[in-house]
């Protein structure tokens, strides 16, 4: 009695329970061995290739568009340094300017050699300093004639003028500069009002 009930207790459950799962994980482990057998070597070595390819196409592009990158982040550097340096040599020059045009032209003309040789030592100043910007990259924005452009240009007054389109700058109160393709300083201008719109005009100079 003490045998039979051994036998189809709790323990011999259990004992049926793992011989049933070491058959299966030796049954799982054979198809696994049956599996990697039937790969291919050479398949195998041409996919781990192409994985190999891939990343280093990858990474080689990653690197192609960091030195991109890097490469124009140090030509801006070099072409926009002088930024701040400009900005304040255009205030110099904009007050020697100021300081030419305080003369009027008959008193310049009765002016003894003293005073001419000044105002000539002035201008010369001026002109050295807006050529050295030059020399950096700093340009002067052609303003006068053209369509009002609101990202290089800043309207200060509107003329009334219907010989030209509407829209057309037709005083600089202040020249604008700008520094490789951003602008330094935009152009104070006043700018026509009244005329024919500019696509108008342009219609009708292709006709004529």
């Amino acid at each position: 009695m003490t045998e039979e009930t051994n036998k189809n207790g709790p323990d011999a459950a259990a004992t049926e329970a793992e011989a049933t799962a070491a058959t299966e994980g030796q049954t799982a482990n054979e198809g696994e061995a049956a599996a990697a057998q039937d790969i291919d070597p050479v398949e195998a070595l041409k996919a781990e290739n192409a994985d190999l390819r891939d990343r280093f196409l990858r990474l080689a592009a990653e690197m192609d568009n960091l030195r991109r990158r890097t490469d124009r982040e140090v030509k801006d550097a070099k072409s926009y340094a002088v930024t701040s340096f400009a900005r304040d040599m255009l205030s110099v020059s904009d007050n020697l300017r100021r300081a030419i045009e305080t003369l009027p032209d008959d008193a310049r003309a009765a002016a003894d050699a003293t005073v001419t040789a000044l105002i000539e030592g002035v201008e010369m100043t001026e002109r050295g300093m807006l050529s050295t910007l030059e020399r950096h990259g700093v340009r002067k924005i052609d303003a006068e004639g053209q369509k009002f452009d609101p990202n290089f240009h800043q309207a200060m007054f509107e003329v009334p003028n219907p010989n030209v389109p509407n829209n057309t700058v037709v005083q600089v109160v202040q020249a604008g500069y700008a520094i490789g393709e951003r602008v330094l300083r935009p152009a104070m201008v006043g700018v026509a009002k009244g005329g024919p719109k500019a696509e108008a005009a342009a219609e009708d100079a292709a006709k004529a």
